[in-house]
């Protein structure tokens, strides 16, 4: 790869942060603060929290097996996302690629941030190719995402491209795994030691149950990381999400149930929506969710809704022509959505 130095914006790697004022005092035994123009009251809540989240980051490096300083966290992974852009991509110059379809806030901070977003497409099989990829790259390609499993296709991306893209590409490559918790693949943040170009996103709001916290992961070299803490607003993330993530982080082994029970409903759902005419094809998914193909996509949403059940229409997405992505709730739940398609395959003469 590109020295960090070549890869980050030069205004950004000369930038000198913020300094909060729970910075300057590292190593001191502290008991009276008086430095953050902080009201003495309503305690603990009056004080601003570890801007760097460390004893959150210490007790989630040992669940993940990095460097507690190989971890940034911030506000949903659409904030490492975006802060990705802001470091390394010059605006009106430089580009990024990703594949398509995919998650859609990498389009959304390219836009908002004026850099071009290249898509390279998917094959039927929702799979790609590094050198798909690497020839839509160029001088100007700072970052490529890769999401696995894919959203909205739900599968696993190839890793033996995955490992092509990371050995040639000269710029960073984003391995987006919030779903990876549902997957049989190994993360690769278990990789970071061997390719220093690797950026790996995780979040709780998947397996882990928490997504109104708010808290996202990036997992990537200490340099990285730097950069990135560089660049945030200084408390980016509140104590109350510190303190819920650290009481979830105790409570993994339930998490790891909840996994296997959604996993296991999952199958059960999908079978009992293939015996309806109306749902054509299930595409074959490692997340918590899967891609459907139904006879008109449209209907069938508005049909959904009018009966209070929210699914997303991915029919205008591409590749996804005619498709909902379904994602897999309680079973009650999930029985509801068969039992309303069941009515509308009635509504519809398909029974």
């Amino acid at each position: 790869m590109k020295t960090l130095q070549e890869l980050t914006r030069p205004n950004i790697w000369a930038l000198k942060p913020y300094s909060s004022a729970r910075d300057e005092y590292k190593g001191v035994a502290a008991s009276v603060f008086l430095d953050a123009n902080e009201s003495p009251y309503n305690s603990p809540h009056n004080r601003y929290p570890d801007p760097l989240q460390w004893d959150l980051k210490k007790k989630l490096s040992k669940l993940k097996q990095v460097k507690p300083e190989q971890i940034f966290l911030g506000n949903g992974s659409d904030e490492a996302i975006d802060l990705l852009f802001r470091a390394f991509c010059e605006p009106a110059k430089d580009n990024v690629v990703a594949i398509d379809p995919t998650y859609g806030m990498y389009q959304v901070c390219a836009d908002v941030n004026n850099v071009e977003y290249r898509k390279v497409l998917l094959d039927e099989n929702f799979q790609f190719t590094a050198e798909q990829l690497l020839l839509a790259a160029d001088e100007h390609t700072k970052l490529i995402f890769l999401c696995s499993p894919n959203n909205p296709t739900g599968n696993d991306l190839a890793s033996d491209e995955i490992v092509k893209v990371l050995e040639s590409f000269q710029g960073l490559v984003v391995v987006d795994e919030a779903y990876i918790d549902f997957s049989d693949v190994a993360s690769y943040a278990g990789k970071l030691s061997v390719y220093p170009n690797l950026v790996v996103l995780q979040t709780f709001s998947k397996a882990w149950a928490s997504a109104a916290i708010r808290l996202g992961m990036a997992f990537a070299s200490e340099e990285i990381i730097k950069i990135l803490n560089k660049i945030k607003y200084p408390y980016n993330i509140n104590m109350l999400t510190q303190k819920h993530a650290i009481d979830m982080l105790h409570r993994h082994h339930e998490i790891e149930k909840w996994v296997k029970t959604l996993k296991e409903e999952k199958l059960r759902f999908e079978q009992e929506l293939l015996q309806l005419p109306c749902v054509e094809h299930i595409y074959p998914s490692a997340a918590n969710f899967f891609l459907a193909r139904v006879a008109d996509a449209v209907k069938m949403y508005n049909y959904l809704v009018s009966e209070g059940i929210i699914v997303r229409n991915r029919h205008t997405i591409s590749l996804c022509s005619n498709s909902l992505r379904i994602t897999v709730g309680m079973r009650s739940e999930n029985n509801s959505v068969v039992k309303a398609l069941q009515q509308y395959s009635e509504t519809e003469g398909l029974l």
